[in-house]
């Protein structure tokens, strides 16, 4: 148990850190601009594209694996605007920003170097497939849900439209596209490129979970709406339970694979769920608090995943 807490509580460390000093100096919060630039833009591209890169091709072609793991981000995803619409009485726009909290965790900032820490090299492949995909289906159903809840945008051609760019423009899913790409063709890069595309990946965890935690402490928190507990329910335990449940059902799969999907899916919602909830101007506070509490709450959930996947006790045939 105390090699899993020296795994574990560094990551959540930075995050207690970044909350400590949000709270105790008063910077703005557009002080973060930059910082949140560089990890959308530049270290978390390069984190991914490295990872991609540097996978055989070979590991990437694994249809079963992608439905399982799409199939339980979806169901959460499902649950949890369920949740919403029974426990909040949201709208349409409100319970899918409460699915999206349900369905989308840390896998950008805390995923890759986590899931590294805990199942080594071998958790690369899967890890970046899950990201890739589950992006992927998020990005599309949000915005698709949002603009067709849009009085203003009712039209389905407009709305796939706007999907298609944010597919697009996304630098998460290009930059794991070009690294598939690179890892296709056995490309090499050169040697300065590639220590600068290290140095770069070196910087994207500790800089996201230090974001992370000073972006929570900058959000007020005055009441926990009623439909919060249950979409962090669904994330941390609803989601891990039908990854463990999918793997199951469309393996046999790799012990590494496996372990991946149920870790992945044990992740807190993400630090993105607020970023969206703001520039969709609804569901602000609660993904404030859904991403505080969901943090805090997976403390112990998240390194009971970590333990039981070290020890052996969340193992698959």
């Amino acid at each position: 148990m105390v090699d899993i807490l020296n795994l574990a509580l560094p990551y959540f460390g930075l995050i207690f850190v970044g909350f400590a000093c949000g709270k105790v100096k008063s910077i703005p919060e557009s002080g973060l601009a930059w910082m949140n630039f560089f990890l959308l833009y530049v270290s978390l591209p390069a984190l991914l594209f490295a990872i991609m890169s540097k996978t055989p091709f070979s590991e990437l072609n694994n249809p079963p694996f992608l439905v399982a793991t799409t199939l339980s981000t979806v169901a959460a995803f499902t649950l949890a605007l369920v949740v919403g619409k029974l426990f909040g009485r949201l709208t349409l726009r409100e319970a899918t920003l409460a699915g999206l909290s349900g369905g989308y965790g840390n896998i950008g900032y805390m995923g890759p170097g986590l899931a590294l820490a805990v199942l080594g090299p071998k958790a690369a492949a899967p890890t970046a497939l899950i990201f890739c995909c589950d992006s992927i289906f998020l990005f599309t159903i949000v915005p698709l849900l949002i603009e067709l809840s849009d009085r203003d945008h009712p039209s389905f051609v407009h709305a796939f439209g706007v999907v298609l760019k944010q597919i697009v423009l996304n630098p998460l899913i290009m930059s794991a596209c070009f690294g598939a790409a690179v890892a296709a063709l056995h490309i090499e890069l050169p040697v300065a490129l590639d220590r600068t595309i290290t140095f770069l990946q070196n910087a994207a965890a500790p800089t996201a979970l230090f974001v992370l935690g000073v972006t929570v402490a900058l959000r007020p928190f005055d009441r926990v709406p009623w439909e919060v507990p249950g979409v962090i329910a669904v994330k941390l335990l609803i989601h891990p339970l039908a990854a463990f449940a999918l793997m199951l059902a469309f393996g046999p799969f790799a012990q590494p694979w496996a372990a991946t999907a149920v870790l992945m899916a044990s992740l807190p919602p993400a630090l993105n769920v607020f970023v969206i909830a703001r520039q969709n101007d609804a569901w602000i506070e609660s993904a404030s608090v859904a991403v505080l509490l969901g943090t805090f709450a997976s403390v112990v959930t998240l390194t009971s995943v970590m333990w039981a996947i070290q020890t052996g006790r969340l193992a698959f045939p």
